[in-house]
């Protein structure tokens, strides 16, 4: 039993000191069900005594037995550490919590003993005090409080979704004068195996116990900015009928079942009762579901960010919250964005079942298989159709596809695919004459929602999003180049120009590189050389999007995830050197046929560092070498700089624009976009 200063819970000591006016009444039979259930969830009830000769109050716990009677035996919870003369203490009353309100019973005294008490219930019990905020007890979560560079450690005792209650010790040399009441300080909370919440509290009251000491911490934060805020965000929709969430609440383990306000690719908003809200602004809810109509469910990551009252006119009202999603499984987020492109727009659709046939026909219809590229990729038909097979069908990690279709006819289509560790790949942008305008618009503005919605999910591995395309052609130059220059910043999105050409080895020897020239795999001191000369040459976001970081040499955790749908991708990387020195580099990229249309995924490519010593002799007779890693007669060659080839007389076929895109400037992109196009869709 510990004096009031030290109670269980110092806000229930109050209660009894300020003797509230009582409020509704309850009968006998409520209170002993109320005990009965107290009961059966191991709970316990508050019991309110007074010092004989100090006139002090004391509150112990006890453990209400089960009650069929107007009797009521109760079994102190801390019976140890009962004081011997409890006897001789003088009975107050009884308090039960129910949450946000306080039942205050008065019984007759029976029998007051060390190990318990028995009391004979009265006709009525009183609610005392009603809580704005319900608290709730708490066990097992660790607490740790922080300020001016000193920590103390202990646990939460009880919280509500706006206080805390801690019981903290002081270590030697640790003492509690170290800890300023009147400055703000951190709190931590962790289960023993992650964070669940983090935030910055001013401290409300404390103990005065030297060794440990319970302190009452109000948070200071109603809105956690989690990421950089954004003015284009995830539309937010209301989806009829509305998805409920579903979680486990992990301070108290309590299953919790909210309806879903509106919801986005990024997070959800919910409505709880203001008298018993459970989510505080900051809290990690580790596994958290979204349940469309009990016939599927979605689950994630989250952590609730905002919480706001809804108040009218009346004096209280709903608490509205934010989560926001922190990681989801891939194909589960796919299923997500799938629901609400189509709630937008019952047109589109992401990573949806087509028929292949359709698929191809719409390829040729719209142009975008031309009778010169069908003669190149026509001796691979089906390998090239069992390609599209698993991207199509099997809805892996690595690909999406995004299409525009109207009464079951194909209208517009795009694709991207994750084809390095955290870049993806944005190819197939294609739309026929019926529905240009709308259904090429429609997919573009399609991925462009996806990037937006996913490229903070660690799960989805979006740090970079790039894509090839033809000066010439005016639309993707209008687009991502119009972007990239009216952005004008090359570490938020940047362009780098390659020659490309086809390399016929029937047609050349197969050479041998002779001293003082050496060919070996490229080591990480020569990517931090290549790094200086990018920088030099364009200062843009090649190396970042390209694995070719120092760091990055041995990543190929991208080569798995292809490998687990039965596809091929391999990376070689080669050094050119001369005496020593690093003159280019050769990045030998091979993947199944007609991944790219184009094969721009399965390709040499070339940097060029020394343009003045790599003769013309000396690049084809490292291509000719790289060359015999690819399977067909003709390998694609994509060359940078782009002044090389005509500095050398190579002839080559056509310019490629390479343009990145740093997802972190995703705002930036649709600013320009919009001003570009005057088009975009929220």
């Amino acid at each position: 039993m510990e004096a009031s200063t030290s109670a269980t819970q110092l806000a229930q000591v109050h209660f009894n000191k300020s003797k509230p006016a009582q409020k509704r009444e309850f009968n006998r039979q409520y209170l002993i069900n109320k005990l009965n259930f107290l009961n059966f969830q191991d709970e316990t009830i508050l019991i309110n005594l007074k010092h004989p000769n100090f006139n002090q109050t004391f509150s112990i716990q006890a453990i209400p037995l089960p009650c069929s009677s107007d009797e009521l035996t109760c079994r102190w919870a801390n019976s140890p550490a009962t004081p011997p003369h409890i006897i001789s203490y003088i009975f107050e009353n009884l308090l039960i919590n129910d949450g946000q309100k306080l039942l205050s019973v008065e019984p007759e005294v029976i029998e007051l003993t060390n190990h318990g008490a028995k009391f004979r219930l009265p006709e009525f019990c009183h609610e005392v005090t009603t809580r704005k905020t319900r608290r709730y007890l708490s066990h097992g979560i660790q607490a740790q409080l922080m300020q001016n560079s000193s920590m103390f450690s202990g646990d939460l005792l009880d919280f509500s979704a706006v206080s805390f209650q801690v019981e903290l010790t002081a270590h030697a040399p640790q003492t509690f004068q170290w800890i300023n009441p009147h400055a703000s300080a951190t709190l931590i909370l962790s289960d023993g195996k992650e964070i669940i919440y983090s935030g910055e509290c001013i401290i409300l009251k404390q103990t005065s116990n030297q060794e440990k000491r319970r302190f009452v911490l109000r948070s200071e934060n109603s809105q956690l900015p989690r990421f950089k805020p954004k003015e284009f965000r995830g539309t937010r929709q209301e989806l009829v009928p509305s998805p409920n969430v579903t979680f486990k609440h992990p301070m108290i383990q309590k299953l919790v079942d909210l309806k879903v306000v509106n919801v986005s690719g990024n997070g959800v908003s919910v409505e709880e009762d203001e008298n018993s809200t459970v989510l505080l602004a900051g809290m990690i809810i580790p596994e958290l579901n979204i349940n469309f109509a009990n016939s599927f469910k979605i689950t994630c990551k989250a952590q609730v960010v905002y919480r706001r009252d809804c108040k009218n006119e009346s004096s209280s009202g709903p608490v509205r919250c934010g989560l926001t999603i922190l990681d989801m499984d891939p194909k589960d987020h796919v299923k997500l964005l799938g629901i609400l492109h189509q709630a937008k727009n019952e047109n589109t659709y992401i990573c949806n079942h087509v028929d292949l046939n359709d698929l191809w026909k719409f390829f040729f219809e719209s142009g975008f298989i031309y009778p010169k590229k069908y003669a190149y990729i026509q001796e691979n038909k089906e390998k090239l159709k069992q390609t599209y097979e698993k991207l199509y069908t099997q809805s892996p990690n690595i690909a999406r596809h995004f299409i525009y279709q109207d009464k079951g006819t194909i209208l517009g289509h795009m694709a991207i695919v994750r084809f390095y560790e955290n870049a993806w790949l944005i190819h197939h942008h294609a739309a026929n004459s019926e529905g240009q305008k709308n259904a090429g618009l429609g997919v573009l503005n399609q991925i462009g929602r996806f990037i937006n919605d996913s490229h903070s999910l660690n799960s989805v591995r979006m740090n970079f999003v790039c894509c090839y395309y033809r000066p010439e052609n005016k639309f993707p130059n209008h687009v991502f180049g119009g972007v990239a220059k009216t952005i004008k910043d090359p570490k938020a999105c940047s362009t780098d120009l390659f020659a490309y050409l086809h390399f016929n080895q029937e047609e050349h020897s197969t050479w041998e590189i002779n001293s003082p020239w050496t060919l070996s795999k490229t080591r990480p001191d020569d990517l931090a050389e290549f790094e200086l000369f990018y920088e030099h040459e364009s200062g843009g976001l090649l190396p970042n999007a390209l694995d070719l970081e120092p760091g990055m040499i041995h990543a190929d955790q991208i080569s798995q995830e292809f490998h687990n749908i039965g596809l091929s991708k391999e990376r070689h990387l080669f050094s050119l050197k001369r005496e020593d020195k690093l003159n280019a580099i050769f990045i030998v990229n091979n993947t199944d046929l007609g991944l790219n249309m184009s094969e721009l995924t399965n390709a040499i490519k070339v940097f060029v560092l020394e343009t003045e010593n790599v003769k013309k002799d000396i690049f084809f007779q490292v291509i000719s070498l790289l060359s015999k890693n690819f399977k067909k007669s003709e390998a694609p060659v994509l060359v940078f700089p782009h002044n090389y080839v005509k500095e050398q007389k190579i002839e080559h076929e056509k310019n490629y624009n390479f343009w990145i895109l740093n997802t972190q400037y995703t705002d930036n992109y649709f600013k320009a976009l919009k001003r570009l196009l005057r088009f975009i869709q929220h």
